[in-house]
């Protein structure tokens, strides 16, 4: 039974108010996804984030109705399709995502279903009985029978990721208590001040941007400096580069300036330079010393009037 038209007109308030009010939607998958497991979900999220639920045909009626007043919403439209949700927030995205994610439900096998990642059944002993060895002889494992009881000879893939589970597969599987898929709510899609992207943009940390930046600045400036078309970042490099150049200039002619003065001065006497840093790293450990021993002195004039008694003496 459809939704009757003022229940599609209180969601259309709601998606809404929570479309003005959050920056931040997460578009979600909840295939899988038991009410029990979901209500856990809501609760996690409770003052981070605001979980809605709807049918998609009336989630695009909903973001059509208010597409002429906010445009941007129009983005979203594409990602509308299949079992989806939305997560409204406006708070850290990375932290939304990992609560978002973090809730799984281990489940079984179900013939049929799409295996979400490769399943190998391991070597040892199962504790089955051997007439049931035609479970194993269909799906190709090797086993033998000791002490009565079937044991699997080496460890055998039997399901493999995006592929449907086979009767078989599903039966052997839940025979062996292997429950081997975790389902949880997945995040598809994310919208975030009118722009859209994938999930994976936020694993991106924030030093690898820098980098990347400071590494885009240092190529500019290189290719600035090889062609000598000044742009913003390599103005300082050129400013350092030409005074660089005017105190060799300086240094090879008799014109002097006020920066290069100094370097004419070492390399006329370097001698003097020497003399002058020699007594200044000679202080240095002489300094020092003086200050130890000035402290041991107090030590030992705050022991004398201690008296030999103690605190509480």
């Amino acid at each position: 039974m459809g939704a009757s038209r003022a229940d599609k007109e209180l969601y259309f308030q709601k998606l809404k108010e929570l479309l003005n009010k959050y920056p931040s939607i997460f578009l979600v998958n909840v295939d899988n996804v038991g009410s029990n497991q979901m209500h856990q979900i809501r609760v996690a999220l409770r003052g981070k984030g605001v979980v809605l639920m709807g049918k998609n045909t009336m989630v695009r009626r909903a973001l059509r109705s208010i597409m002429a007043e906010y445009p941007q919403f129009e983005r979203l439209l594409p990602h509308v399709k299949g079992n989806i949700g939305f997560v409204f927030t406006s708070s850290d995205l990375k932290e939304v995502r990992e609560i978002i994610v973090a809730n799984k439900v281990a489940a079984p096998a179900r013939a049929g279903a799409f295996a979400p990642k490769d399943v190998s059944v391991p070597a040892g002993n199962t504790g089955m009985e051997p007439g049931k060895t035609s479970f194993f002889q269909a799906l190709g494992i090797p086993t033998k029978i000791a002490r009565g009881t079937i044991e699997i000879v080496s460890d055998v893939k039997v399901v493999t990721a995006g592929t449907r589970v086979g009767t078989s597969e599903a039966t052997l599987l839940n025979m062996l208590n292997i429950s081997p898929f975790t389902y949880g709510m997945t995040v598809v899609q994310i919208f975030d001040q009118g722009n859209t992207f994938s999930p994976d943009v936020l694993d991106v940390d924030e030093s690898e941007l820098i980098n990347r930046f400071m590494t885009g600045i240092k190529t500019i400036a290189a290719i600035s400096l090889a062609l000598k078309y000044p742009t913003l970042v390599s103005v300082m490099h050129s400013l350092v580069n030409s005074y660089k150049n005017l105190i060799a200039v300086s240094l090879a002619t008799d014109y002097t300036f006020e920066g290069s003065e100094k370097a004419k001065e070492y390399l006329a006497n370097p001698e003097a330079f020497a003399a002058a840093a020699a007594p200044a790293a000679a202080a240095a450990p002489a300094a020092a010393a003086e200050e130890a021993k000035e402290e041991k002195k107090e030590e030992e004039e705050e022991s004398e009037d201690d008296m030999g008694f103690g605190l509480f003496d």
